[in-house]
């Protein structure tokens, strides 16, 4: 293969959905990039990111600090054979959560196979690698972020699978629920939690909240009007949202049959930096 041919096929694999050539119509996109407010990343005109460490994974950057937050996510496709050996760590605590498919994931206190749903919040001291632990592609949400101590108290190893968590109602809210997969509520060890909403047509936030925390959210089921700032914004499966500190926002999940679930960080336990 030439080097123009090889350069055009390189470009085209480029983006995530595979899109290629003319739309039929205008161009158009439901992103909007609001830096240091709020940032929403739809799945259509996204890219692969080309990221040494990673084997045979298709892999897109997501949350960022170039966009204003504290950490880092990704959208992963691990391919049959795919891998990576040495996800944060060096400082940086890292979260896995499998969307579909299976992996097996390896740090310094456990060898697991994950499946859809399951997940794995790796300290900050132990790197954690994975492996596709199956023919079919793999369908990752990752993170990491700089983990911030306290003296006293530290975090550890969390290996375990959403499905089997209870939805409890969310602030006494029967249409809304949240699985909190880490367990940050109860020990101060853990600077960081993910949780999973679940709200049923119709639900909604019980107020427009305003906090300091920042998240980063996937929707994983679903479609919703979110309110972000001063905006109200559509959003659905597949989309990504950013929000900084101070930014209002709440939801009303709407369609016809799905209910809306997303996974999410937020920062907690931790006091202001003067």
């Amino acid at each position: 293969m030439n080097m123009t041919k090889w350069k055009v096929r390189k470009f085209i694999m480029s983006y995530l959905n595979g899109q290629t050539g003319y739309r039929d119509e205008l161009l158009t996109t439901r992103s909007v990039v609001k830096k240091e407010n709020y940032v929403l990343i739809e799945p259509d005109g996204i890219v692969k990111n080309m990221i040494p460490g990673y084997e045979k994974c298709d892999v897109t950057i997501l949350g960022s600090p170039q966009m204003g937050a504290s950490f880092v996510d990704y959208l992963i496709t691990v391919r049959d054979g795919g891998y990576n050996s040495a996800f944060g760590g060096e400082g940086l605590e890292s979260f896995i959560y499998v969307m579909e498919g299976s992996i097996k994931v390896k740090n310094a206190d456990k060898e697991e196979v994950l499946t859809g749903g399951g997940y794995i919040y790796s300290p900050a001291s132990k790197k954690v690698s994975f492996v596709n632990a199956g023919k079919e592609d793999a369908k990752l949400f990752a993170y990491k972020r700089r983990y911030e101590e306290l003296a006293g108290y530290c975090a550890y190893t969390v290996v375990g699978n959403s499905n089997d968590l209870p939805w409890i109602p969310y602030e006494g809210m029967e249409n809304c629920y949240i699985r909190n997969l880490l367990p940050a509520a109860e020990n101060f060890g853990f600077d960081m939690n993910m949780h999973i909403l679940k709200f049923h047509l119709g639900a909604s936030h019980g107020y427009i909240e305003t906090h300091i925390q920042e998240h980063g959210m996937y929707f994983l089921t679903g479609s919703a009007m979110y309110r972000l700032d001063n905006d109200w914004v559509p959003v659905k499966k597949g989309d990504y949202v950013f929000m900084d500190a101070y930014c209002p926002q709440a939801c009303y999940a709407v369609g016809r049959e799905e209910d809306l679930t997303y996974l999410y960080s937020k920062d907690c336990n931790r006091d202001v930096k003067l």
